[in-house]
């Protein structure tokens, strides 16, 4: 076992993993980039991701992202989490659009999940049928707090900004976080080209750059989280923002600890990179032992690069 983390070629330690589990969505939000999707039936099973944390753990890897599509449509996450958990990690979260976060979030943190991130563009409810093309909102602010009621701490809501859509609503969103003891975090848009509009990308993205350049006047306290692509951290009145830039940020590239695998098994060294993927799970699948495995994790930190070179 490595006594530090596993470095990349750029000195970029490897804090965290982030494993989507599953592509299937009870929502079709209109920015989701529905990347391979991959069947029920071909998605990783409870002991493959098991595996995948346990190399991830031995390359001294700290935290445990699970995401998707949502999670919580695998009727197995529970099960998932515990076996995660039982490798003791640092921290083991999970993003969700929270509509069957009421159903299991006192399960969830039974079996060792430590915290949530919601995702919630809207308070609106006729803003959220057409961002998630659902009427969920009810449901997924019960789920919400019954997060912060069973102590998935801190519940962290994901609120993409989008011209014309919400960008008005920061505020609204700011004082239902603050009331509710919960991180409010304001996420850049990231273009797709999967949107059903082929002008969505320009006709909704956001620069956050005016909108940060606010908050740095009237926050009480600025921090900056150097291992988490260097978000910035703004505190008001008590409550907390925090911002992720990921478009045309440099600091968002060199200050990245973050590792991924998709939801066919497939290492991926860069957010914002589909062309530099490892293939992980057949070799799994085939038997290979832990020291392969970590030979092919160790090649997908090698592959990582910034976006811009």
């Amino acid at each position: 076992m490595l006594d530090e983390f596993v470095k990349d070629k750029f000195e970029r330690p490897i804090i965290s993993l982030r494993i989507t589990i599953t592509n299937r969505c009870n929502e079709n939000c209109i920015y989701c980039h529905h990347d391979g999707m991959v069947s029920s039936k071909d998605e990783m099973t409870p002991d493959e991701i098991y595996t995948i944390c346990k190399i991830a753990k031995k390359l001294g890897v700290k935290k445990i992202r699970l995401s998707g599509g949502d999670p919580l449509i695998r009727k197995d996450i529970v099960e998932i989490v515990e076996k995660i958990a039982s490798l003791d990690f640092k921290d083991i979260s999970l993003t969700t659009n929270g509509v069957l976060l009421e159903k299991y979030a006192e399960g969830l943190k039974d079996a060792g999940l430590d915290r949530v991130n919601v995702s919630l563009d809207t308070l609106n409810r006729d803003t959220y049928k057409f961002v998630t093309k659902m009427d969920y909102l009810n449901e997924a602010k019960a789920g919400i707090l019954k997060a912060v009621e069973v102590g998935l701490y801190p519940v962290k809501i994901n609120m993409v900004i989008m011209k014309d859509i919400n960008q008005n609503e920061v505020k609204d969103m700011f004082y239902f976080c603050k009331d509710n003891n919960m991180v409010l975090q304001l996420i850049e848009l990231i273009e797709s080209e999967n949107c059903d509009d082929d002008k969505f990308n320009a006709e909704y993205h956001y620069p956050l750059d005016s909108l940060e350049e606010r908050l740095a006047d009237i926050a009480d306290d600025v921090r900056e989280r150097k291992f988490m692509q260097g978000r910035k951290k703004y505190y008001i009145n008590d409550g907390e923002i925090e911002i992720v830039r990921p478009v045309d940020n440099s600091s968002f590239c060199a200050n990245c600890s973050r590792l991924r695998v998709t939801p066919d098994g497939k290492i991926k060294p860069c957010l914002l990179r589909n062309d530099n993927l490892v293939e992980l799970i057949s070799h799994i699948r085939n038997g290979e032992s832990e020291e392969q495995l970590e030979e092919i994790f160790i090649n997908g930190i090698n592959n990582r690069e910034p976006f811009n070179t």
